[in-house]
């Protein structure tokens, strides 16, 4: 018996399946995923912000889209989350147009958006990657992955982020609900492999120390868990940035190369030495990586189209929490009248204003929380890894009802790593969140 298990791992390893040997961590129970290469193919693509200034994100989804649809993905199989508020703004001076490189194709032109508005929250982006169908009922189009065992499911989400978190319009999906979502996925042979691709501030803490290797899961993101992702193409007409640095260097490959001769690690190699504005990080399943972009960025029937390879221009690359800054000087700059020169200053004024009550208001939090200036200063100065979620979740919460909405402000959301920094010197929950209220009531 021991020798004919033997053989057939020896037999599946030859084969590049080794899927029957991954077990899910938690109950050791031996979960069997076969590999077909003939399973369906599914797409989930995500914009998790909404209005102009955060035009990159919507631009980036709906690229995206386009890639999937025109490398055969069916359009039944792709699953579009989006404010929509872009491309018909009253900033936009060419209405239904939405562009991710400058002078770029109309990537809006031919989309198929199934969630917009309210509809786009964690809640509902777990359901659809799950296959909740009843869940999603009455919803946008209700459309939901119904992936199965032997199917490839490709994840992208595009937005702001912070320490264990991505931002949605209005709310914020923690890493552990996502990764409880996943397990579950594996347990029900929900796929077969899945990949994800993530763009945000801290994206690598999404995966870090969570997603187990042997789950068939394989993800990269645009930063490590403790820095920043950049935005890029500033578009002086629009007056914004048109994409991400990770995601365009990641589908300006997608639309030139051959994606059967393409593997995901090779993708990988590229973006992470073009993007060098942050450390382009990879988690989970990496033998996953050895496979062909087109098994996740295309049908199962792709053919190679002609290539798109758009010209090189600066990237203009900026912190993407600083980019409402940005823009407002970008706009200075550009400003002929004195008036508005002056409503600019008076803007950015009011923006550094704002900024220095965030940075104030969480070094008091720290200050009241900690048990001494020695404690306090360390907390100011160290970048703790976030492995205290217990701690972590209801002592943002609180800072987000009590203090500063940091799905809406940039600068908050950035100082969140000094409320991992306190949770991490393990200081009582109850002390953190005493602090805040006194803090933030005074």
């Amino acid at each position: 018996m021991i020798c004919s298990l033997l053989l057939v791992a020896i037999v599946a390893c030859h084969l590049g399946d080794t899927s029957y040997l991954k077990f899910e961590p938690e109950d050791g129970e031996r979960v069997e995923l076969t590999q077909d290469a003939q399973g369906a193919h599914w797409a989930l693509i995500v914009a998790g912000s909404n209005f102009w200034g955060n035009y990159r994100h919507q631009a980036d989804a709906c690229h995206a889209f386009q890639i999937m649809k025109k490398n055969g993905i069916p359009e039944e199989n792709i699953v579009l989350m989006m404010y929509d508020d872009i491309a018909h703004n009253e900033e936009n001076p060419t209405p239904g147009v939405i562009i991710n490189h400058p002078n770029g194709p109309n990537v809006y032109e031919g989309i198929k958006i199934d969630y917009t508005g309210k509809t786009v929250t964690p809640a509902n982006f777990l359901a659809i990657l799950r296959g909740d169908s009843e869940k999603m009922k009455n919803i946008g189009t209700g459309k939901v992955i119904k992936s199965g065992p032997n199917d490839h499911v490709f994840v992208n989400f595009v937005d702001h982020g912070a320490p264990g978190i991505l931002a949605f319009p209005d709310d914020v999906l923690n890493a552990k609900d996502l990764m409880n979502t996943i397990k579950q996925m594996y347990k029900d042979k929900k796929y077969g492999q899945m990949v994800f691709y993530i763009e945000a501030c801290e994206s690598g803490s999404m995966f870090e120390n969570l997603l187990p290797d042997n789950i068939n899961v394989y993800a990269t993101t645009a930063a490590n868990a403790e820095e920043s992702s950049y935005a890029c193409y500033f578009d002086a007409k629009l007056n914004t940035y048109l994409g991400d640095v990770y995601s365009v260097n990641w589908m300006e490959d997608s639309d030139k190369e051959d994606l059967k001769l393409e593997t995901l690690h090779k993708q990988f190699e590229i973006v992470k030495e073009e993007t060098n504005t942050s450390h382009v990080m990879e988690y989970g399943d990496k033998v996953i990586s050895n496979e062909d972009v087109a098994d996740f960025q295309a049908g199962p029937n792709y053919q190679r189209l002609k290539p798109t390879v758009l010209p090189k221009v600066p990237r203009n690359a900026v912190p993407s929490e600083e980019v409402p800054l940005a823009i407002l000087y970008h706009k200075l700059s550009a400003a002929k009248d004195e008036q508005s020169q002056l409503k600019l200053r008076q803007q950015i004024g009011e923006l550094l204003e704002e900024r220095s009550r965030v940075l104030q208001t969480v070094k008091d939090i720290v200050g009241t929380a900690s048990s001494d200036i020695h404690q306090s200063n360390r907390i100011l100065m160290a970048r703790y890894k976030l492995t205290s979620f217990d701690c972590y979740q209801p002592v943002i919460e609180l800072f987000r009802r009590n203090c500063f909405d940091f799905v809406k402000n940039d600068y908050a959301r950035k100082q969140l790593k000094l409320l991992v920094n306190l949770c991490e010197e393990q200081i009582p929950v109850d002390t953190i969140l005493e602090a805040i209220v006194k803090v933030c009531k005074a």
